[in-house]
């Protein structure tokens, strides 16, 4: 049962704690082993014919081969001026119970310490182990081909640009693209999305995934430390090192908790026979030893943290990755949520909605003009421009000068002809006459200083957004939209969604400075939120109290930027989230108030004689055991 200064310096129930944190004990078997011998010890001693001297001897024989190891720990933490913990308070209580000649109770307390001690870091352990089971994405092997020849090698050692072979049922070691073959890959243990993903020749593949029905020849693009699921890994491992408040609180809880109760426990011991003539000192000594028994704070000191590490882990299996427990805390008191628009309330992919022609202009024309102006153009407006001609079968073969004006459009010489496409601003540029605006996102057209009419673009809500928002305006107390698209656009997505405020035209520090008004405006201690890729939007994430990356599965700079990654751009992952911190949350106060409710119950009744040191066991180690179990519920959350 290791010790850690850092559990010992909490106040903290060392030996469980140290198994919750992944810190397994060198040989359980040889403790198991010591329990049972000291177990027949003291069954010897409570049967044994022959009175006196031989009792005491069996019993202070069990005593001391299940409890050494108790009795040296508080020894070492007292000479490193830790004193207060949970060794010190069961050598206090024991020695008590020897000097008032309660040998059996002194001999039992420390048999049922020990052993409920070794149960709760079993039962904490196998929880903590199904946890990073359940989390874990590793791929056992690599099946890489070489020289024609497959060879099973560790993944760690493909290099970038071999071919790995992946057959059905086996688990995609490192991200890459397919290269022959073509099937289905269950991803529900990256992005928690049942239904399996199409993949063929080309497709971009990540580690992790799980090939169903075919087999699938992949050329690797990363090596295993810069893949997606490596990357998954490190975040889930490395997240109990950002403490929730409740955390933090229990640290410091223990601190004072454990001190104030030994303190308590001598006024017990002490003031009883003073002031009442007939108050037998013996009697409330052995009181004030329950008390030190009931005291430690086990079950608090291991359930918080085992509670947040079960949310995190649960949320995990649902495809969303939480940073650590003070993230999972801000996730379940948001108060604003504020969206990017493109990519994370829309689909991101725009498309020609409507073509208005100008009069003496006709629709073909128009459509012809805006794709020849477009042609050479990478923005995504023109490709739906460009898009919408091809379907037409309306495809510009001439040739033309391109002249770009950033932040209005394109000046397009072809032939005789001067085509503008582009925002009003361009129309004014050139004193364009007769522009007829338009709503929304428009794309202005003239051609030799002449209006020929407009095309609307627009970005449509990715499937189910409007649903999704209506159950988190019921977990939240406002949704903003706050995004760099025009106005226009931005008030009708707000409009189709149901979202009362909504911010267009903003560059990134435009963005950052709304944020920080809302953030103002809330209640004090209130959680400002952003969700958006990620990438474009990194400033606006970094200022947020809280930042969320949708649609992030192997982005590193996403991965990077946020607190809370959705693996998939599903926006009711934001609302499953929030559930699944409410849960931990619930329950982590489950625990505390269970745990200090039984600890005080136990105590008032040791105090007036109703309890004994059965009892206090119970309420130390059982409580713990308890707490333990409760603690697991949020890894099972399901939608």
């Amino acid at each position: 049962m290791n010790t850690t200064a850092k559990h010992t310096q909490a106040g903290s129930c060392c030996t469980a704690c140290a198994c919750a944190h992944g810190h397994s004990h060198p040989s359980h078997a040889q403790e198991w082993k010591k329990l049972l011998v000291a177990g027949i010890l003291f069954a010897a001693a409570l049967f044994c014919p022959a009175g006196g001297w031989v009792k005491t001897v069996l019993f202070a024989a069990s005593y001391f081969v299940c409890g050494t190891e108790v009795l040296l720990k508080s020894a070492r933490n007292i000479r490193a001026g830790e004193v207060f913990d949970e060794n010190f308070l069961m050598a206090l209580a024991t020695f008590g119970a020897w000097a008032i000649g309660e040998y059996p109770e002194a001999a039992a307390v420390m048999l049922f310490y020990q052993t409920g001690e070794l149960l709760q870091e079993y039962a904490a352990g196998k929880s903590r182990r199904s946890i990073v089971k359940l989390m874990d994405l590793r791929p056992e092997f690599a099946r890489v081909v070489r020289q024609g020849s497959e060879a099973q090698i560790n993944p760690r050692d493909v290099m970038v640009g071999e071919i790995t072979r992946v057959r059905p049922g086996e688990r995609i070691a490192l991200d890459g693209v397919v290269v022959n073959g073509e099937g289905q890959l269950d991803a529900s243990a990256l992005t928690g999305e049942a239904r399996p993903v199409s993949v063929y020749s080309g497709k971009e593949v990540l580690a992790g995934s799980i090939s169903v029905n075919a087999t699938l020849d992949i050329r690797t693009q990363k090596s295993y430390e810069n893949s997606a699921v490596a990357k998954i890994l490190e975040l889930a491992e490395n997240a109990a090192n950002k403490k929730s408040t409740a955390e933090k609180f229990i640290t410091r809880f223990a601190r004072i908790y454990t001190p104030a109760v030994v303190a308590v426990a001598v006024l017990v011991a002490v003031l009883p026979p003073l002031i009442w003539a007939d108050a037998a000192f013996k009697t409330w000594f052995y009181r004030a030893l329950i008390f030190l028994v009931i005291s430690c704070p086990c079950a608090l000191v291991l359930s918080v943290p085992l509670g947040f590490f079960g949310g995190i882990g649960g949320a995990a299996k649902n495809g969303i990755l939480i940073k650590g427990g003070s993230y999972l805390e801000r996730l379940a008191h948001i108060y604003t949520l504020a969206f990017d628009k493109t990519g994370t309330l829309t689909q991101g992919v725009f498309e020609v909605t409507s073509i208005v022609p100008a009069p003496g202009a006709t629709q073909e024309e128009l459509l012809r003009l805006g794709a020849l102006a477009e042609k050479h153009s990478n923005h995504p407006i023109a490709k739906a421009v460009l898009d919408k001609a091809r379907q037409a079968v309306i495809i510009p073969s001439k040739e033309i000068r391109l002249t770009e004006h950033a932040g209005e459009g394109v000046e397009a010489s072809c032939e005789e002809s001067v085509i503008l496409a582009g925002n009003t601003r361009l129309m004014e540029r050139f004193n364009v006459p007769g522009v007829q605006a338009g709503t929304g996102t428009c794309v202005y057209i003239a051609q030799n200083g002449q209006y020929k009419g407009r095309l609307e673009v627009g970005d449509q809500p990715k499937p189910g957004a409007k649903e999704a928002l209506k159950i988190l305006q019921k977990q939240v107390k406002q949704t903003v939209i706050l995004s760099g698209d025009a106005p226009e656009a931005v008030a009708k997505t707000a409009q189709e969604l149901g979202i009362v405020h909504a911010y267009g035209g903003l560059l990134p520090a435009g963005k950052v400075e709304k944020l920080e008004a809302l953030m103002h405006a809330a209640p004090k201690g209130a959680v400002t939120a952003f969700a958006g890729d990620g990438i474009n939007d990194a400033p606006v994430l970094a200022r947020a109290d809280l930042a969320l990356a949708m649609g992030a599965l192997g982005s590193d700079a996403a991965i990077e930027a946020a607190d809370v990654v959705l693996m998939t751009d599903e926006l009711k992952k934001i609302s499953l989230g929030i559930r699944i911190a409410r849960k931990t949350l619930q329950v982590v106060k489950q625990n505390v108030v269970f745990a200090l409710a039984v600890k005080a119950a136990v105590l008032v009744l040791g105090v007036m004689g109703f309890a004994n040191m059965w009892a206090a066991v119970f309420a130390d180690v059982g409580v713990s055991l308890l707490a333990v179990c409760n603690s697991l519920r949020p890894l099972y959350f399901k939608e």
